[in-house]
């Protein structure tokens, strides 16, 4: 039995917006372990899908597209040249500028990390069927668009 000490006032605990953080806060755990788990880390996904989904770019471009800082996005390019995941060469129209692409082990990993997500997901959402996943899903899509709409939007008539 839970000590009740260690349990949150009962005024908040089935707030909407506490259940959101607190589960946001193990998903982020539970994500960050996988990744850990096989030398990587979540930005490291997040750029090479970026970059199987969009092709080569530079790293503006990719910092844009996978919601990387530019401060973080060169330590990240960084990390993954090092280990041959991405190539680094010169942009043609403009010397200054690199391009970023995605090598065949880039390809591998990120398979390998895809795989690691999806048990993630299988372990954060154990307690749910297939079917209040998909709800689940559905629900927080719903509240990430209306919340990234700028004020004054309409929201979209099939939502």
């Amino acid at each position: 039995m839970e000590n009740p000490i260690d349990q949150p006032p009962a005024r908040w605990e089935n707030l909407p917006s506490w259940l959101l953080t607190q589960t946001a806060g193990h998903a982020h755990r539970l994500v960050t372990d996988g990744f850990s788990s096989v030398h990587a880390r979540g930005y490291y996904y997040r750029l090479l899908a970026t970059l199987e989904e969009f092709g080569p770019a530079s790293q503006a471009t990719l910092s844009r597209r996978s919601g990387i800082h530019v401060s973080d996005m060169v330590a990240t390019i960084n990390e993954l040249a090092d280990g041959d995941l991405v190539e680094r060469a010169p942009d043609p129209s403009d010397r200054r500028r690199n391009i970023i692409s995605l090598t065949a082990a880039g390809k591998r990993q990120l398979r390998r990390l895809e795989k690691k997500l999806a048990e993630c997901q299988d372990e954060l959402l154990a307690p749910l069927s297939p079917q209040e996943r998909q709800q689940l899903t559905e629900l927080l899509s719903k509240l990430l668009d209306h919340h990234r709409r700028p004020a004054g939007t309409p929201e979209e008539p099939w939502r």
